[in-house]
């Protein structure tokens, strides 16, 4: 293969590419995968392995896959398009949409018993769900922490997709029924943000969230294969997700294909990880971005809006009591539904933003190198560290930019 550069990025790099991931589906690390590098109007995608473990079903360019927490992203420039219309603003409280979170009380320490609390020094406010500093989320509390039960037994702790959250309503009147662990606007917790937003999108278009998921980001940008379910002559195309089971080192399946859970719709369409999606309809989502807001001669936000977004919002403080799934305050902060890269210590720049879903997936916009990259796979990551084919493909999208 030619090592010319093909409009920014290297041919014989990109079989490098080809060569470090192929060896991570045959070593059986992966059942399949489905990678894409995009620069400028050139982009280079990768498809390899099997739609199930051990099956003759090739991997597919148009396989869809549960992109888990890359919803979130999706989710907030929705959000945004309505800030834009002025129908939500940033900082107005959420009251009048979600009255079952008005009137909080907050704990006066994250491991206090339900009644020792004081009052919230303000409402909750869109910019609080979009920033995941509302006061509830993902807490490395210990399992007997009083709220941590309740948030279980009320079926509101933060979970996997497609798990058992109640409807809309009900999850936000059990919700509505325990303190925030802070005060809104201080602390950064995981997931619980996203979750409510979706509530509030959907009750601010008077239309159920697919809906309004689908009329304000994915048809503008032709992305005609994601959504909230897969339906049925689609999911011959749906890759079988599996998990490592700690004990046997074995892979195991989580969901399947045709009997999967993702073929009905859900009870509680989660904002923060329900969508499944395809490389390419990724890849529009990621160019309208790196685009500023724009792609394919369809404008979805603006410029300055698309800036807001992939700006980091947490304050130093914060930063540093995010725990490991932002990692350390020195690296990376949290815009709108995307981590955001505050300092450079590997290839990327800062201002690099993206996110990765816990069902093992990946994507990064460079804004720097006009880069684009999403890893797509069907095996659930077991910690808060992205496994080493993601970090692999990172390496890998890098070292093939040729200027």
């Amino acid at each position: 293969m030619s090592t010319t550069a093909l409009a920014g990025l290297s041919r014989g790099r990109l079989g490098r590419m080809h060569a470090v991931l192929s060896g991570h589906v045959e070593r059986g690390e992966l059942p399949g995968l489905v990678a894409a590098v995009a620069r400028g109007g050139t982009e280079h995608v990768e498809v390899l392995g099997s739609l199930t473990l051990g099956g003759a079903e090739p991997m597919r360019r148009d396989s869809l896959f549960r992109i888990a927490s890359m919803t979130k992203p999706v989710t907030a420039v929705a959000a945004l398009t309505l800030v834009e219309e002025c129908v939500l603003r940033l900082d107005d409280p959420v009251d009048e949409l979600l009255p079952e979170l008005a009137g909080r009380r907050v704990l006066r320490r994250p491991d206090a018993e339900l009644d020792d609390t004081e009052p919230a020094e303000r409402p909750i406010t869109l910019r609080d769900l979009l920033t995941f500093r509302l006061g509830h989320g993902f807490t490395t509390l210990p399992e007997s922490a009083p709220v941590v039960r309740a948030l279980a037994e009320r079926g509101v702790d933060v979970r996997p997709p497609r798990t058992g959250y109640p409807a809309p309503d009900e999850y936000l009147r059990r919700l509505g029924e325990l303190p925030l662990l802070h005060q809104p606007g201080t602390a950064w917790l995981y997931h619980t943000g996203s979750a409510v937003l979706g509530v509030l999108l959907a009750r601010a278009c008077g239309k159920p969230l697919g809906e309004v998921l689908r009329e304000r980001v994915l048809e503008p940008l032709g992305m005609r294969e994601t959504g909230l379910t897969v339906p049925p002559g689609r999911l011959h195309r749906l890759p079988a997700e599996y998990f490592r089971d700690p004990g046997t080192g074995r892979l195991v399946q989580y969901d399947g294909t045709t009997d999967s859970a993702w073929a009905a719709e859900p009870e509680f369409p989660d904002a923060g990880g329900d969508l499944v999606s395809t490389v390419d309809d990724y890849l529009a989502f990621a160019r309208m971005l790196l685009g500023g807001g724009s792609h394919g001669g369809v404008r979805v936000l603006s410029r300055p809006f698309v800036e807001l977004m992939t700006t980091n919002h947490l304050t130093p403080a914060q930063l540093a009591r995010s725990g490991p799934l932002l990692g350390r305050e020195d690296l990376t902060g949290w815009g709108f539904g995307v981590s955001v890269a505050t300092t450079r210590t590997g290839p990327a720049t800062p201002g690099r933003y993206g996110w990765d879903g816990g069902l093992g997936t990946t994507w990064f916009n460079d804004p720097a190198e006009r880069l684009t990259g999403i890893l797509l796979t069907q095996r659930m990551f077991e910690t808060a560290a992205p496994p080493k084919a993601a970090c692999d493909f990172e390496t890998l999208a890098y070292q093939a930019v040729d200027d």
